[in-house]
């Protein structure tokens, strides 16, 4: 499994036995990405006591455009079926001190190998610890340096005050704001975030 370090002081991204920058490259194994305090990583069956404690919380879901599925209220469900190799990712978000699962994050609906959407969540118990920021300014850096996506983006229910916040603590600019729109399965007003790879490169 590649294993990439995120050097949150500046940001540097390193790979252990070679440096990928394509998509493909990834469809059939994913990387984990490891930062100060977190390892970004894909999950398997043994997370499932983990994603127990926080999955089927109703409370994050105020926010997320659906409820639970079925799969969510019962974490075991998710590893009954192989998964199909694909471009996109799902990560488990884990504390570097336990290797326990507190949330996780996607990279998905890419388009063109050029544009993708993101999204993250993490369990209530970790709220407020900067671990959002952490993970999403990882993920970022990963794909606009270990992949040929140049834009990134996300909606976000404009009641979210904290996701808004993470957003634009990483880089991300408030592109526009629909006004009752469907976001995912809600209708509600949100905002589109978005960065660039661009972007990205002035930050640093």
């Amino acid at each position: 499994m590649r294993k990439v370090d995120v050097l949150t002081g500046k940001l540097n991204l390193i790979f252990r036995g070679g440096g990928s920058v394509a998509l493909a490259d990834y469809i059939n194994e994913k990387p984990t990405i490891r930062t100060d305090r977190l390892i970004i990583r894909p999950m398997t069956e043994e997370d499932v006591p983990a994603l127990k404690e926080w999955m089927s919380d109703k409370s994050i879901y105020t926010y997320w455009g659906k409820g639970p599925s079925k799969a969510e209220l019962n974490p075991e469900l998710l590893f009954e079926k192989e998964e199909k190799p694909t471009k996109s990712f799902h990560f488990g978000v884990a504390l570097k001190d336990d290797d326990k699962v507190v949330g996780d994050l996607w990279v998905y609906l890419i388009e063109k190998d050029r544009m993708a959407s993101v999204a993250i969540r993490l369990s209530k118990g970790v709220h407020g610890c900067g671990y959002g920021t952490e993970a999403l300014r990882a993920i970022t850096r990963f794909c606009f340096e270990h992949t040929e996506l140049r834009r990134l983006w996300t909606e976000v229910d404009v009641r979210n005050v904290a996701s808004c916040r993470i957003l634009e603590k990483c880089g991300y600019t408030k592109e526009g704001h629909i006004r009752q729109g469907k976001m995912v399965n809600t209708w509600c007003d949100y905002y589109i975030y978005g960065i660039l790879s661009t972007d990205m490169e002035r930050q640093v």
